[in-house]
């Protein structure tokens, strides 16, 4: 097990963008597919609907949408981009990178541009890398995007994991800004790679150290034990967080889960301390999307009029892996 952190950093966010496919699909829906019902699912999740990427819809197709919509509410330069990380599970490819499709979409033609893998934790493990590379000067603009077509991945027939999933994605542009404190006061992760078997999609190996795994190109999760690893580790991560920018539960305006599952966060909130009135969360319309889990709730409060400037807000991705990352933010980003 290998853990990290920082306190240091010069990131101001500058703008914030979101999108998720027109197409619905409905717990409603669901019933005609699977043996399941609007009620069990919102109980069991807190899951109504989640919204489902066309054919012909890819992950690159949802961050070039998520940041038109960045563009256009904030009227910020991209051809200065330094450096874009796109964070998915489920890339249009391998390779060419789904970066270097949003790259090309944009002109954004002197930037290095990379994909991170880490799942559910994905989002806010591409802000620590941000915030990383906007600190070392070896960049002063970075553009974050998170953003997963899970139901190319999901099993519709198997109701323990086709009620969760959604599509979606979320962006933030960083910048660097000298003589000022930046936005990210802190950062922590932690990896346990023992219970990887627990939530996978194959890939190139059909094992899992000594696991063998099934359901080829599919997303196949034991939801018992992501569950109590969920809420048995990540209140401790949120505690070693919040130690590491000297803050208290009681100083955080915003709580900002992955939105894996309701319960999972009612759970979490219970054992932080943290009122469930304080917690973001996206999951009740679009379900579990992944990377753009945290983006996408962050997007809807800024909507919503819920953020001002200057507020404290904890970001926590957990997932897949397993793996965890968080950050804790100061929210500078004006209304648009």
């Amino acid at each position: 097990m290998a853990q990290s952190y920082n306190l240091l950093s010069n990131a101001r966010i500058t703008a914030i963008g979101s999108y998720v496919p027109e197409s619905i699909l409905s717990n409603a829906d669901l019933e005609k597919m699977v043996e399941t019902d609007h009620e069990w699912i919102v109980r069991r999740t807190g899951i109504e609907e989640r919204r489902i990427a066309a054919p012909d819809q890819f992950s690159s197709d949802l961050c070039i949408q998520a940041v038109a919509d960045l563009q256009r509410r904030y009227g910020v330069q991209l051809d200065d981009v330094d450096y874009i990380i796109v964070a998915t599970t489920t890339p249009d490819s391998p390779f060419p990178s789904t970066s270097a499709r949003l790259q090309q979409a944009f002109g954004m033609n002197n930037c290095g541009a990379i994909d991170l893998q880490a799942a559910c934790a994905g989002f806010t493990a591409a802000l620590q890398n941000a915030n990383g590379l906007l600190l070392s000067g070896a960049a002063r603009k970075v553009l974050v995007v998170g953003a997963d077509t899970m139901s190319k991945i999901t099993d519709y027939t198997d109701r323990s994991t086709c009620i969760l999933f959604g599509d979606g994605a979320g962006a933030l542009l960083l910048e660097a800004e000298d003589n000022r404190k930046g936005d990210v006061l802190a950062s922590y992760s932690v990896t346990t790679g023992s219970g990887g078997h627990h939530v996978y999609l194959t890939g190139l190996s059909e094992v899992v150290g000594e696991h063998k795994l099934d359901n080829p190109g599919k997303v196949v999760q034991n939801g018992r034990e992501v569950y109590k690893w969920a809420v048995g580790t990540v209140p401790e991560g949120v505690e070693k967080l919040l130690e590491r920018a000297q803050l208290q539960v009681s100083d955080l305006d915003w709580f900002v889960p992955h939105s894996a599952n309701l319960r999972i966060v009612e759970s979490i909130c219970e054992r932080t301390g943290i009122p469930i009135e304080r917690s973001l969360v996206s999951l009740v319309k679009y379900g579990n999307t992944s990377s753009a889990s945290i983006p996408l709730a962050l997007d809807l409060a800024v909507r919503e009029g819920r953020l001002e400037q200057g507020q404290l807000m904890l970001l926590y991705g957990f997932g897949a892996g397993l793996t965890q990352a968080g950050v804790i933010l100061r929210w500078s980003l004006p209304k648009a």
